[in-house]
């Protein structure tokens, strides 16, 4: 055997991990939708001005349904995919976290709350269509655009009915469209 039918049978060994076009077809399907449903949360917080817009929504959504894709072609067990459940919301969690800034001494000068339980949310749907439940994170992506685009007018129409909450006294004013 000469040395370079060895390096193309290594390649080929190397890419021989989807065995045909159905298995090919539900890796495609599965990261395509986590990248279509994570574009539609972050164009959504692109649009307000958000730091983290479409790319890293889409990232985050891949990310998460590529590591539970990846253990489940490896047929790992139950329990081990409950550990890279663990940490992959851990991961996720550390990245929202770097997202959320405190400004001021008391708690109502926080900004990036909204971002970080967004990639958060984002994170589990790309999990969800990582485990072949699209039905499950297309639901979920709509509840949450629904959250994230009415709940500001939701809540700025029950402010005008009945009043704004009581704000500190120290506390700058605070507007829902000022909220993150």
């Amino acid at each position: 055997m000469r040395w370079w039918d060895t390096i193309a049978e290594t390649v080929e060994a190397e890419f021989s991990d989807v065995n045909d076009l159905a298995q090919l077809t539900r890796i495609i399907v599965r990261l395509l939708l986590a990248a279509l449903l994570g574009f539609a949360l972050g164009y959504e917080r692109e649009h307000k001005g958000k730091a983290a817009g479409a790319r890293t929504h889409m990232l985050v959504a891949i990310g998460s349904a590529l590591f539970i894709l990846v253990p489940q072609q490896s047929a790992m067990t139950p329990d081990g995919l409950t550990r890279v459940i663990q940490g992959l919301l851990a991961g996720v969690g550390f990245l929202c976290a770097g997202s959320i800034l405190k400004a001021g001494r008391d708690e109502t000068q926080v900004t990036g709350l909204t971002t970080a339980a967004g990639l958060w949310t984002t994170a589990a749907i790309g999990l969800a269509c990582g485990l072949g439940r699209e039905v499950t994170a297309v639901i979920s992506t709509v509840l949450a655009l629904v959250v994230l685009a009415l709940v500001p007018h939701f809540t700025r129409a029950v402010e005008m009915t009945i009043g704004a909450p009581k704000a500190p006294s120290n506390a700058p004013p605070n507007t829902p469209d000022d909220r993150d």
